[in-house]
């Protein structure tokens, strides 16, 4: 007879391991993979901006994934669906139409992989307790973070080993797509065999249109709410800036010193914006989070924000200076740090202000709205640069800021003393 419970430290670390992985390859290291394989910066920039389209709007589907089947079926199905786009992915990579068959993949996997965090977080909900839930919620972030220092630290700087050592630039990669396809494989495999089966999983007709009915009133609830205009705002504008700079660090990094890039071998860009930033990111969360419990978000967020965004000008510094590798590494650590404690900032804002009514729902929509704001300003991003040239990209990016930072007294107000 199926468990309907297991020891979570069985199931929580892969399942938020294997939530982390397949975004941070399809959203990040895909940019990377494409530039390797000599992919134009805007074409990169515009077609994989769209890649965080599932995630934007994975709220809509969501009562699908709520009412039918299960949720430990939907993250088997899901994970093995994720090796198999993978796949398809890798044996594109050494065909004439790469670009787009391996594109084509990208997105289902981003489909699947949105589908697969809506079943993940329910589950999570609904096998453990209330207790155990409060015990594992900062060790399911830090495996979904090891997950992102995995694939675009450690599978990236392999890459970068094939490379070298086979001398083919798609052979290297169709071998890390491998290797994470079959990490999805057998994963899919373990999690059918060690997730437990939830009893309170099983659900009635009349409990799912409930639920549908539940799921229009929660949406029309995070509209109506009172100052929901600057929380959109805010949402939006805040990481505009950044939604540009992520999509052309990877290619300012690797572009030739006669490009106006910085020169790094693909080993190099793993360690130093895949591992040691992403180091840096966590770090300045944990600070960041530990500051705001401490302090409270009204006394840290000016601070925080000018942290997060003035680190911006050492890119404008290192597209002039061109400097060497051992500058690179502490000025990105640094940039990544101030990012990890400003987008503390974000999240805990996100926190606050949501209605405690339907918490976990209002948090996805916020995060869904961000998914945008990073959406399109990433789409645009390749053609800017292309046409301006890296120094005047990273002043634009600086300017982009503003918008976000004019944002903040009017999230303020709406704070008050709830934050504190």
């Amino acid at each position: 007879m199926p468990s309907s419970s297991r020891n979570p430290w069985l199931f929580v670390p892969t399942l938020y391991f294997f939530e982390g992985l397949p975004y941070v390859f399809i959203n990040t290291v895909s940019v990377i993979l494409y530039k390797r394989m000599g992919v134009d910066n805007a074409s990169i920039a515009f077609w994989t901006s769209w890649l965080y389209l599932p995630w934007v709007i994975k709220m809509f589907w969501a009562p699908t994934v709520e009412m039918s089947a299960t949720k430990r079926s939907w993250i088997v199905s899901m994970q093995l669906a994720t090796g198999l786009s993978f796949f398809v992915a890798a044996y594109s990579i050494n065909t004439p139409h790469f670009f787009l068959l391996s594109l084509l993949a990208f997105v289902a996997g981003a489909f699947i992989s949105a589908t697969n965090d809506i079943a993940t977080d329910g589950f999570y909900m609904l096998a453990l307790t209330e207790k155990e839930q409060a015990f594992f919620v900062g060790l399911r972030s830090g495996f979904y973070r090891l997950a992102m220092i995995f694939g675009s630290g450690f599978l990236v700087y392999f890459a970068g080993l094939m490379e070298v050592s086979t001398g083919n630039v798609p052979k290297s990669w169709m071998m890390v797509m491998a290797v994470a396809a079959g990490l999805f494989l057998l994963v899919s495999l373990y999690h059918r065999s060690v997730l437990p089966y939830p009893s309170t999983e099983i659900r009635s007709s009349a409990v799912a249109q409930t639920e549908t009915a539940s799921f229009r009133e929660i949406l029309g609830s995070y509209f109506r709410q009172e100052g929901i205009a600057a929380t959109v705002a805010f949402i939006l504008f805040y990481r505009l800036g950044e939604a540009m700079l992520l999509k052309m660090v990877s290619p300012f990094l690797l572009d030739s010193i006669d490009a106006g890039g910085l020169g790094l071998n693909t080993s190099q860009v793993g360690l130093v914006y895949g591992t040691i930033g992403l180091l840096s990111l966590v770090s300045g969360g944990i600070l960041g989070g530990w500051l705001i419990s401490k302090l409270g978000l009204r006394r840290c967020i000016w601070p925080m924000v000018l942290i997060m965004h003035l680190p911006d000008l050492f890119f404008v510094y290192m597209a002039y200076a061109q400097p060497s590798v051992g500058l690179v590494y502490p000025l990105v650590a640094l940039e990544q740090f101030g990012y990890g404690l400003g987008f503390t900032v974000f999240t805990v804002y996100l926190m606050y202000t949501t209605d405690s009514r339907y918490k976990t729902s209002h948090y996805a929509i916020s995060t869904g709205i961000m998914a945008l704001g990073m959406m399109f300003p990433g789409m645009i991003s390749g053609a800017i640069q292309k046409s301006v040239g890296y120094g005047i990209f990273f002043i634009i990016v600086c300017i982009m800021t503003i918008p976000g930072i004019l944002t903040i007294p009017f999230i303020l107000k709406q704070v008050g003393n709830k934050a504190d």
